[in-house]
């Protein structure tokens, strides 16, 4: 449970272990802060989904010395492959793991969240995370930023960092409860064993499906995308489909295989027949969100979903998370005990790039629901980032 009042100079309190907070309590540990991290689950684990790890993050975890245990738990897709839905005939084939390091200085890999979210947890020690800690807001209280959890107690620090997810309790209490819209649009999540992907698909089987590929099916209704994780031998689907039904906004409601291709109903074969291996399936609605204008209250800011909850469609949620630890920690460092100015400094380095993907991601949720869809929006500025990069200092105001 959370330790009572205890302050300490130099201590950086961060609620929410998930991929951002853990990736936050990583970079600030590398700059000498000190750090205590905080989970409302009683056990620290992620969901089986994939995550894609685009060279922007990648760049991120070089840094922070771990992107040799990510090569050793992901994988780097060969091309990306798009097919039609119904007789997945070729839309197009681009290469990826033959250009994505050569333009962007770094690959872009695809992995199991537990995977990312275990690296990540193995690059902390055990003594400054806290489980069953369930956080229900943070303020400032004379000079010192204060969390409070649901069992009366509360942890003091320097900064607290808000990085506890989309239904975040602090971005509720410090700006109010938000205003999520039902894009009318849901998606199941499942994976399926390598073996169980068909090789040769398309009209007289004229398309191959090379071992290593990320590759999707874009239709009027929806869209699925798939990609390789871990050692290959894997593959993780993320199917989209149009609903007017509401579907909660969470990654755990359990669904069923036969809900799954009930909604794919007259879609192409070799799809069908994979999704009649999958063993457990998920779902959750999409929802849009406007850019938050301001992430910080006095000592108490926010990061990650908590701070931008975007849509998915850019597959950049986690991603940005990372690069949000980096940059908080780098400013936190840069400005000692000046902790107004560092939270200042990192918000004002985050908030365009963030609220950017979050629009982006809203455009291209509508261009996939377009027939045919367009060519994808471009994401080379999304990847050509490099978060490691130094900032030019901003003057005190």
């Amino acid at each position: 449970m959370p330790e009572q009042r205890a302050h300490r100079s130099g201590r950086i309190v961060i609620i929410g272990a998930g991929i951002g907070g853990l990736a936050a309590a990583v970079a600030l540990r590398q700059r000498g802060l000190e750090v205590q991290l905080y989970e409302r689950s009683a056990r620290l684990e992620e969901v089986g989904a994939g995550i894609q790890v685009g060279p922007n993050a990648v760049k991120v975890l070089r840094a922070l010395g771990l992107e040799d245990e990510l090569r050793r738990n992901a994988f780097e897709p060969t091309n990306m492959v798009s097919l039609k839905w119904d007789d997945a005939s070729l839309r197009h084939r681009e290469p990826l793991k033959a250009t994505a390091a050569a333009t962007y200085g770094a690959p872009y890999m695809t992995a199991h969240r537990a995977e990312l979210h275990g690296l990540l947890r193995a690059a902390l020690p055990e003594r400054i995370i806290h489980l069953g800690a369930n956080c229900v807001g943070a303020a400032t209280v004379n000079g010192t930023a204060v969390a409070r959890f649901a069992d009366g107690s509360d942890v003091e620090g320097d900064a607290v960092i808000g990085a506890d997810g989309i239904r975040s309790a602090i971005r509720a209490q410090l700006f109010g409860a938000d205003q999520p819209r039902f894009t009318e649009m849901m998606c199941w999540r499942a994976m399926v064993p390598m073996a169980c992907v068909p090789t040769r698909i398309g009209p007289a089987r004229s398309v191959k499906l090379e071992h290593g590929e990320y590759f999707g099916w874009i239709g009027p209704n929806g869209h699925v995308i798939c990609y390789p994780i871990g050692n290959g031998d894997t593959l993780n689907i993320f199917a989209g489909h149009v609903t007017d039904q509401w579907v909660e906004e969470s990654w755990s409601v359990a669904s069923s295989r036969d809900e799954l291709l009930a909604a794919y109903e007259g879609w192409n074969e070799a799809l069908l027949g994979m999704f009649r291996h999958v063993a457990h399936v998920f779902k959750w609605g999409i929802h849009d969100r406007d850019p938050l204008p301001e992430w910080t209250q006095g000592r108490v800011t926010l990061l990650g979903d908590a701070a931008h909850p975007t849509m998915p469609t850019l597959a950049q949620g986690g991603n940005m998370a990372i690069e949000d630890g980096y940059v908080l920690a780098r400013n936190l460092a840069r400005h000692g005990g000046d902790i107004a100015t560092a939270l200042q400094a990192y918000v004002a380095e985050r908030q365009p790039r963030t609220s950017r993907i979050t629009l982006q991601s809203r455009q291209q949720f509508a261009n996939n629901r377009k027939v045919p869809p367009p060519p994808f929006l471009d994401r080379s500025w999304i990847f050509a980032f490099d978060a490691t990069r130094e900032a030019p200092a901003r003057a005190s105001a």
